[in-house]
């Protein structure tokens, strides 16, 4: 089994969820890129990394979870997912800001615009439109009851029915991986690839 995961704003691939997921994972490869910081740019990066991966399952959490949400055509679990990344201002604001963990190509700092705002706004407007019975059928939300950065779940369950809500906050942790993710892993996983 492959797993995806799509991590939130300002981390990378290798951030300690990743390397949680492998630790108790240990039969699935879980692959993990470094999405880039402009929607226009990692919008179709990442679909092209989906086609060319084909993970059985991509996790995204925050701003991951949003990006996972359009990867139409998979399995998929969103975490606290940030469909409104232009709104957040206490996020996403323009200057320079620290990466939270190491990038592939050695960056440890990234700038924001008020283009790459413009351009979250503009996918924001767009991110639910190409929906399929299949993601219907396979696509998870799930909300931490304590999450006081992003709340989506209404939104969320105005486009599809699998919505959980789970006692946590808005980053995951090793006990909500354990308790709430891992089990919806292998619950998916046993469901059949084909949709």
């Amino acid at each position: 089994m492959t797993i995806a995961y799509f991590h939130g704003f300002g981390s990378s691939g290798s951030s300690g969820t990743v390397e949680s997921l492998r630790k108790m994972l240990p039969e699935a490869t879980v692959i993990a890129p470094d999405i880039p910081i402009d929607p226009q740019e990692a919008l179709p990066y990442l679909r092209q990394y989906c086609k060319e991966q084909q993970p059985d399952i991509i996790i995204g959490t925050s701003m991951g979870g949003m990006y996972a949400q359009q990867m139409f055509g998979f399995r998929k679990i969103c975490v606290n997912p940030a469909f409104n990344m232009s709104t957040m201002s206490k996020v996403l604001k323009t200057g320079t800001h620290k990466f939270f963990s190491r990038r592939k190509d050695g960056a440890t700092e990234f700038r924001i615009t008020r283009d790459i705002i413009q351009h979250h706004n503009a996918m924001e407007r767009q991110q639910f439109k190409g929906i399929t019975p299949f993601d219907l059928d396979n696509t998870y939300g799930l909300f931490g009851i304590h999450d006081d950065t992003v709340n989506t779940y209404e939104l969320f369950r105005k486009h599809y029915t699998h919505a959980i809500r789970f006692d946590g906050e808005h980053r995951l942790n090793d006990k909500v991986l354990r308790n709430v993710v891992l089990p919806l892993v292998r619950h998916i996983s046993t469901s059949g690839k084909e949709g």
